[in-house]
């Protein structure tokens, strides 16, 4: 008799647990509030369209100072030359990470603000900048003429997105000694644009520099005369 009960004690108590599950489904939007401060270096001539360089510095710019991304980078490079371009420079805050939706909506401004030639928008970045700068790219590989990334890491999901942005020309470049972002980083993304044809992709590597790879980039007048040189094809628009 006890081991009858037992087993219609069993048995009700799988029929209750089983209806104790239940399914269903729920929509749900959610919003997040993004402030971004920026600089907008404007040209001499601003009546006539012209190009823009989107500049994202890294976590050591990070602030309320927009002083700070001046140290590096173009707007560095503008206080003792000039450039035929409006540069802007965004600034993430100390205790955030950039949100590439907001860069993105931030360009989107910019453009409606000013005459800039949708044919030759450029994006480069350093360290966390350049993850910034690879994810524009991959977020928006319509939108840009050239692509710049100095000391930045690669998300491994983007990676496998390589030929979805081979066709924006891009130069590349890391330091060999580089102890904060491995230089894997850098060769990996490169041998995935190869992999996908990449018409005009570089990679440099200098030998002797550790995490800061971009004073010899952006101190120097070439990068500026190449980017301005790219402009957007039928292929990646």
């Amino acid at each position: 008799m006890k081991n009858k009960l037992a087993f219609v004690f069993l048995l009700f108590s799988i029929v209750v647990l089983g209806q104790n599950e239940t399914t269903g489904k729920i929509n749900t939007v959610i919003m997040s509030k993004y402030d971004l401060r920026y600089i907008l270096h404007k040209p001499a001539n601003i009546k006539e369209k012209k190009p823009l360089i989107v500049f994202i510095s890294g976590d050591g710019e990070k602030g309320t100072d927009l002083e700070k991304v001046k140290i590096h980078g173009p707007l560095k490079y503008l206080k003792t030359h000039e450039l035929d371009a409006y540069v802007l420079a965004p600034q993430c805050k100390e205790d955030e990470n950039w949100d590439i939706e907001s860069i993105y909506q931030l360009i989107v401004k910019i453009q409606k603000e000013n005459k800039i030639d949708s044919d030759r928008i450029y994006v480069t970045g350093l360290s966390s900048g350049g993850w910034a700068s690879w994810n524009l790219a991959f977020a928006h590989p319509d939108l840009f003429a050239a692509n710049v990334p100095v000391a930045g890491f690669v998300d491994l999901i983007q990676l496998e997105k390589a030929c979805e942005i081979a066709n924006i020309p891009t130069r590349i470049y890391h330091g060999l000694l580089d102890d904060v972002v491995d230089v894997n980083y850098a060769i990996t993304i490169y041998k995935e644009l190869k992999k996908c044809n990449a018409k005009d992709v570089k990679l440099t590597i200098f030998d002797d520099a550790n995490h800061d790879s971009w004073t010899r980039v952006y101190d120097n007048a070439a990068i500026y005369d190449w980017m301005l040189q790219q402009k957007k094809t039928n292929t990646n628009k």
